[in-house]
């Protein structure tokens, strides 16, 4: 198991992008939480199998028709805290 720690810039706020994360997150077996953040960004901290984080983001860069990935910053490391599920932070 891998974490990945994610920041998400373009337009990822107010177009229900955290919901779309965690959607995905819960079909693709993906544990952790996903929050807006005051510069406009989204964070998340992903852990799964590391094959299964990289399909993961992959899937988080095409978006949808609201949602416009510009940029994802991802810093991998060993997990730090176990999560039972996968959820939105507010």
């Amino acid at each position: 198991m891998k974490q990945f720690h994610l920041i998400v810039s373009g337009r990822v706020q107010g177009v229900g992008f955290r919901y779309f994360v965690q959607t995905l997150a819960l079909e693709n077996h993906v544990t952790g939480w996903v929050r807006n953040k005051a510069d406009g960004t989204v964070e998340c901290i992903a852990i799964a199998p590391l094959d299964t984080l990289h399909a993961f983001v992959e899937k988080i860069k095409k978006g949808n028709r609201f949602i416009k990935v510009q940029h994802i910053a991802i810093m991998e490391s060993e997990p730090k805290e176990p999560f039972s599920n996968f959820k939105v932070i507010y």
